[in-house]
């Protein structure tokens, strides 16, 4: 579904610019979740944003469904890419309500059954229709995310980016939200990419992970080969040690 190749990103001009992606390359296949994982700044969100179109300035080759897409993109693209961001307050517009949020993407492309759609996400983040003509103060964190995952669903997209979509939540709600992501992942077969620093997070979510280090991969495992220890970059063992040995030893444990 998705396949990224040798991906940089550079800012700035002339003598100052600075590599925040550098050589970067993984796929995941349709239905399976992907991971980034890294310390603050190694470049995760900045390959999100290149994937979800909003940074243009960047080398390498991205295809989506087998198709090569570039720096600009139709609305189409669009349809098939949403993306989740970080920080649920800041995500809604505070004078729209829920009604309004989840209408804007289905008027923009020009979709009928309006008010089933919205009725069926609703129903699919764990919502309901009480919800929908309420506004965003009017919601907690974890129900705010709900709707911004029923944004994003609510144009049935076959790839959903996600960016750190808990870290923002109380523990107990972050386990909601990312058992809610699991189970619309397996009932509508999106592919996920899921960036977090959180190696107990991506080791429960997803199949594959990334280990970044200062703009570019270090290391590519399985999740199970993450939960077994078997890693071999220093930097994917110091992450490790950091999290208390292995992904299961966190929260996450007891999030299935």
């Amino acid at each position: 579904m998705l396949e990224v190749r040798n991906l940089g990103v550079r800012f700035g001009h002339g003598g100052k610019t600075f590599s925040a992606v550098r050589d970067v390359s993984f796929a995941a296949a349709k239905g399976n979740s992907f991971g980034l994982v890294g310390e603050s700044g190694c470049g995760k969100s900045t390959i999100l944003r290149v994937l979800a179109g909003a940074i243009k300035g960047w080398t390498g080759a991205i295809a989506i469904a087998g198709r090569l897409v570039g720096r600009d993109r139709d609305r189409a693209f669009f349809k098939t890419v949403q993306m989740v961001f970080q920080d649920p307050y800041g995500a809604l517009h505070p004078r729209h309500t829920v009604d309004r949020t989840l209408s804007e993407p289905i008027a923009i492309h020009r979709l009928d059954s309006r008010q089933a759609r919205i009725d069926e996400v609703l129903r699919d983040v764990g919502l309901g229709p009480a919800f929908r003509f309420r506004y965003p103060h009017q919601l907690s964190g974890g129900q705010r995310q709900r709707v911004a995952i029923a944004r994003a669903l609510v144009l049935e997209p076959d790839l959903l980016l996600l960016d750190e979509p808990t870290s923002a939540l109380d523990v107990s709600v972050q386990a909601e939200i990312l058992n809610l992501l699991m189970r619309v992942r397996a009932d509508r077969r999106l592919t996920m990419v899921l960036v977090s620093h959180s190696l107990a997070v991506v080791g429960h979510m997803c199949d594959a992970l990334g280990v970044m280090q200062r703009g570019r991969i270090v290391e590519q495992v399985t999740a199970d080969a993450l939960r077994t220890g078997r890693v071999h970059a220093p930097y994917t063992r110091t992450l490790l040690s950091v999290a208390g040995g292995e992904p299961k030893a966190g929260p996450a444990a007891r999030f299935a």
